[in-house]
């Protein structure tokens, strides 16, 4: 009997471990999906919901504590776009990505080149310059507000007094003036500010490139490592120079990580604001002064949500300007290999 009835049990565990096996391939396809489930949700309602959100306030009538969501147009971007700090900002915006993205690369390209020489105490040299980026940039706008703090004309403080004791009095406002350079800026009909660059925004582009060129040559530095030996001891071979190998066999290699660099570097200056806040906070009058801060301004200290969300609208596109084709370059490359 007892070996009949385990006769009877052996087909049956047979066949649940046969129904077990049949699932577990199916359990296997939608666990990955459940787990990236709560992520996707996620992002859809907190990042494109609330852009959605802030399309339509940007071009409702909101202007004070109680939401009023009337149909006004494009009306809150004319009145932005018209405003003379809305143009100093964007005036502002430019230099700073510009310089920015010159100096942060120059420097991080550099330091790279020089630590890829197999320097005595790389990984000192290394740690030091990526240390800034460890830090936030509230505490480095804090750091170089005190180092440019002016003082006063009998007693300069800081870098003033430095400009002061090298004998250079020419140094000594530079960072704390209104002027755009050069000669007041050039000055165009339709506009209401005058184009150049602000002496100001100066001190503060010093204190960026400072943070983020570690960051830079960090990435040249990964690059440089991954390209072969061969390649340049065979150029070498031929009779090229050194300069003729960083310049026609190393500097093109480098180009997928210098537009990697650019994007990362970019949409940080487009969207620029803990730095500029603590450092000068957009001052003096707006010669320091982004989108970032106007928007910041005018949504939690106006009461003035709907021009307040069409700069972060305005601020969005800008840096969409920057990031979707670099996107659609990387799908591109990753869908023709």
């Amino acid at each position: 009997m007892a070996e009949k009835a385990a006769g009877a049990v052996r087909p049956a565990m047979a066949r649940r471990e046969a129904v077990l096996e049949s699932r577990l391939p199916r359990v296997g396809q939608w666990l990955p999906l459940l787990v990236i489930a709560p992520s996707v949700v996620a992002i859809l309602v907190f990042v494109y919901g609330f852009i959605l959100w802030t399309t339509l306030v940007s071009v409702s009538r909101w202007q004070g504590i109680v939401p009023d969501f009337t149909f006004v147009g494009f009306r809150n971007y004319a009145t932005i776009f018209l405003s003379y700090r809305f143009q100093s900002d964007l005036r502002n915006t430019i230099v700073f990505t510009v310089f920015f993205l010159l100096g942060s690369l120059a420097i991080g390209l550099l330091l790279a080149v020089l630590l890829d020489s197999k320097v005595r105490g790389e990984s000192f040299f290394r740690t030091v310059y990526l240390f800034p980026m460890a830090i936030s940039f509230v505490v480095t706008g804090t750091a170089w507000q005190w180092l440019f703090v002016p003082g006063t004309p009998q007693e300069p403080t800081g870098l003033n007094l430095l400009f002061r004791k090298l004998g250079l009095p020419i140094f000594i406002d530079w960072s704390t003036t209104s002027d755009v350079w050069p000669n007041g800026g050039l000055q165009v009909e339709w506009l209401r500010v005058p184009l150049g660059i602000p002496l100001a925004m100066l001190p503060v582009i010093i204190a960026a490139i400072w943070q983020m060129s570690g960051f830079t040559m960090a990435m040249y530095l990964a690059a440089l490592r991954g390209i072969p030996d061969e390649l340049r001891e065979a150029a070498r071979v031929d009779g090229a120079s050194e300069w003729q190998v960083f310049r026609y066999i190393t500097f093109p290699l480098l180009q997928p990580i210098t537009l990697s660099a650019v994007i990362v570097l970019g949409h940080i200056s487009l969207k620029i604001f803990d730095l500029i806040m603590t450092q000068t906070g957009g001052g003096p009058g707006f010669a320091t002064d982004v989108p970032g801060i106007f928007m910041y301004e005018t949504t939690f200290k106006s009461n003035k949500y709907a021009e307040g969300a069409s700069i972060a609208i305005v601020m969005l596109v800008m840096v969409s300007i920057l990031i979707v084709p670099y996107l659609i370059w990387r799908l591109r490359s990753e869908t023709e290999r």
